[in-house]
């Protein structure tokens, strides 16, 4: 094996890690212990942890996965056996119910983002966000692309992941756009500066974005298409087009985001729920599958997989995604929670968000040396200026008396990103107003 993988001893094949994380002795694990025993020593271990969901905590953690209460019957229907074990058909017409679920997944998306067409089995909506840029390269030709300075980092950096091997090092495929620094939205003249009529084949922007703030996508859209170039719509928070305006209504071409909020909530790793649409006279070029339905030669009703661009599918240069395992049963969480709050519900639960979300923003700029770090709209999540200027110190304080009080900003030492859905109570918010007063120097 090491003659294989070019190393000449163990010791140089794990050279990489660096020396004080070595294990220089055998790990100290104990006797082994049966069932029972085991499971009572791992759940001790876990009660020693600070864990931001555990019972008695209380969280406003956002940022690119704000978890909602996800009801009871979707786990009740998730976990029956038809569902659970199911995989890839590999034929895919014998399996109906699966093509089915996939397909009212689709229209779903489909619906929310006001586009003619979504597909299933994106990972997640940073996979997904790095696969419509190159939708956008397919479809144009053009292989550069402007990035809004609101889109999530993590999201950047898996963009930039997937399409740096593509380049040679010194390469700019990628230009960004700045933030306006009063309303927190992507500005429209940054973004035309670095528009290239003849290069630019796509924008992405989020919206509400990192941090929280609704963006203008009708204007961005305009400014795109002027330029020749696609509008990518990115969300991590699909509860706001309860209330918003979808993105293809406001031009966008392709919309892409996150749904494990709606589906199960944060995990340790695992899969997401990755949003994709598109327009329809764009179905050619999109990635992942696409189920379709149509009747049968008596007239009944039954589904297809109509598309299926992945590369043990097709020959792999006419991939148009390298995307090779199927995350259907997280989609299908996500649409049955979808189905059973019902078009209405889902308008309403997007109102409670918001208006908590506002007593929230009011509650706590009220408080000495703290402030909105922008004035533009916002959903169920807005960044908040912190007395001090450290918001990093001031959350790692707050959890050790488990008040998870938000995320610390990627690029602003002194902004807090709070997320407030409908599991929070005005109990719980007028609690993390009083606590980050004490906190913050």
């Amino acid at each position: 094996m090491l003659r294989l993988c070019g190393a000449s001893s163990v010791d140089a094949l794990f050279a990489h890690i660096p020396e004080k994380l070595r294990a220089r002795r055998p790990l100290d694990l104990g006797p082994a212990l049966d069932e029972a025993s085991l499971l009572a020593h791992l759940d001790g271990l876990a009660r020693a942890n600070r864990a931001a969901y555990a019972p008695g905590a209380t969280a406003f953690l956002g940022a690119g996965l704000t978890p909602h209460h996800v009801p009871t019957a979707v786990d009740a229907l998730l976990m029956r056996a038809e569902w659970y074990t199911s995989y890839t058909p590999y034929q895919p017409e014998i399996s109906q119910g699966t093509l089915q679920a996939v397909f009212e997944y689709q229209t779903i998306v489909a619906e929310l983002f006001g586009l003619g067409v979504s597909n299933a089995s994106m990972y997640d909506g940073s996979t997904g966000c790095a696969e419509a840029i190159l939708m956008a390269r397919r479809l144009t030709g053009r292989e550069h692309a402007v990035l809004s300075r609101g889109l999530h980092p993590q999201y950047h950096e898996v963009a930039e992941t997937y399409i740096s091997g593509m380049h040679a090092p010194e390469d700019e495929f990628f230009s960004f756009a700045a933030l306006d620094e009063r309303t927190g939205r992507t500005s429209i003249e940054s973004l035309e500066s670095k528009l290239r009529a003849d290069s630019t084949g796509c924008v992405v922007v989020q919206s509400p974005n990192y941090y929280g703030v609704i963006e203008d996508l009708a204007a961005l859209a305009a400014a795109a298409h002027r330029h020749g170039a696609l509008l990518v719509a990115v969300t991590t928070e699909p509860l706001a087009y309860g209330l918003l305006k979808p993105p293809g209504a406001l031009g966008a071409d392709v919309a892409v985001g996150e749904g494990l909020g709606l589906a199960s909530g944060p995990q340790l790793g695992g899969p997401g729920v990755g949003l994709f649409a598109a327009r329809a006279d764009h179905v050619r070029a999109l990635p992942g599958r696409l189920v379709g339905e149509t009747v049968d030669k008596d007239g009944r009703r039954g589904y297809v997989l109509t598309l299926a661009t992945r590369e043990q599918h097709i020959r792999r240069e006419k991939a148009t995604s390298n995307i090779c395992t199927n995350t259907g049963l997280m989609a299908l969480a996500f649409a049955i929670h979808v189905c059973l709050l019902g078009r209405r519900g889902f308008r309403q639960l997007a109102e409670l968000n918001f208006a908590r979300a506002e007593y929230a923003k009011q509650r706590l700029s009220s408080l000495r040396g703290f402030a909105p770090r922008f004035a533009g709209p916002t959903f169920n999540e807005f960044a908040l200026r912190v007395r001090g200027g450290n918001a990093r110190a001031a959350v790692e304080k707050l959890a050790e008396q488990w008040l998870f009080a938000g995320v610390p900003a990627a690029e602003a030492e002194d902004t807090l990103l709070v997320a407030v859905t409908e599991k929070h109570s005005k109990q719980d918010i007028d609690r993390l107003a009083r606590a980050l007063d004490e906190v913050c120097p």
